[in-house]
């Protein structure tokens, strides 16, 4: 994997993010390709992403990512990136390229994007929505009262608004994520999913923050799986179509998995 993505001058989230279900996802020849460089314009106080200021993007990307996808015998891509804010759409349309040009190269393959905020442009989320992907995700990552601490740059509300505007545009599914273990309690975890799920999100995934360097965010508590589980069940009482919650759960984490059910099921929002 190591040596095919290096060919294509493409990076990965499991690498960059140090994702500890690496071992895992790669001897299964699946990985979640990581647009726009590996230097991100925001500083969150969770992520191993560096931060800094990234080079321009690369028009050739989303070709290479459609061409490893095939080589790779892909049929459900998940691609993510690194926050842009120095790009006027926050990097929407190289996001839509990329999509289009999987769907040009392996008609049938499903796609995930797993988006930043882009500042809750309508205009940029549109761009993506208009590519069709499969499922369009972009995570909350931790409750309301934390997302300052935790996602410096970003603002609470304005990712109910991605997500909101997402399904208003016509998104069949779309998807949101937190972890756990950061000083939430569980009646804020409860209020994040009724928030989430008024905006129309058809699935929710739940995992354990785990600290990656000593200059991150310290893990506050480390939840028993029963909770997870507990927190699974709720998700499905408040409607959500699929949820995926465990110690080792991320966002794209059995993407595939996750989508089926609520692909299914997506209706009208």
């Amino acid at each position: 994997m190591r040596v095919l993505l290096g060919q294509s001058r493409l990076h990965t989230v499991c690498e960059s993010a140090r994702c500890p279900n690496q071992g895992e996802c790669w001897t299964r020849g699946t990985a979640t390709f990581m647009l726009l460089g590996d230097i991100c314009t925001r500083s969150c106080g969770f992520c191993a992403v560096a931060t800094g200021r990234p080079p321009a993007p690369d028009p050739d990307e989303p070709r290479h990512v459609a061409e490893t996808s095939r080589r790779l015998g892909l049929r459900f891509v998940v691609v993510t990136s690194v926050a842009r804010d120095d790009l006027k759409d926050g990097g929407a349309g190289h996001f839509a390229e990329t999509v289009r040009a999987i769907h040009e190269l392996t008609p049938g393959t499903q796609v995930e994007v797993l988006v930043p905020d882009f500042k809750a442009a309508p205009d940029s989320v549109r761009a993506v929505v208009e590519s069709a992907p499969t499922v369009f995700n972009h995570n909350l990552e931790t409750v309301e009262r934390l997302t300052k601490q935790v996602r410096i740059q970003a603002k609470y509300e304005r990712s109910l608004d991605v997500l909101r505007l997402a399904k208003s545009m016509g998104q069949p599914v779309t998807k949101t994520g937190i972890m756990l273990g950061l000083g939430e309690t569980e009646a804020e975890v409860l209020q994040l999913m009724r928030h989430a799920r008024e905006t129309g999100c058809d699935i929710f995934t739940i995992g354990q923050y785990l600290q990656p360097t000593k200059q991150h965010l310290p893990v506050k508590e480390f939840i028993h799986p029963d909770r997870f589980k507990a927190l699974e069940e709720a998700g499905y009482g408040l409607g959500f179509s699929s949820v995926f919650s465990g110690p080792l759960v991320r966002s794209s984490y059995h993407a595939e998995l996750t989508a089926r059910r609520a692909v299914a099921t997506a209706q009208p929002w």
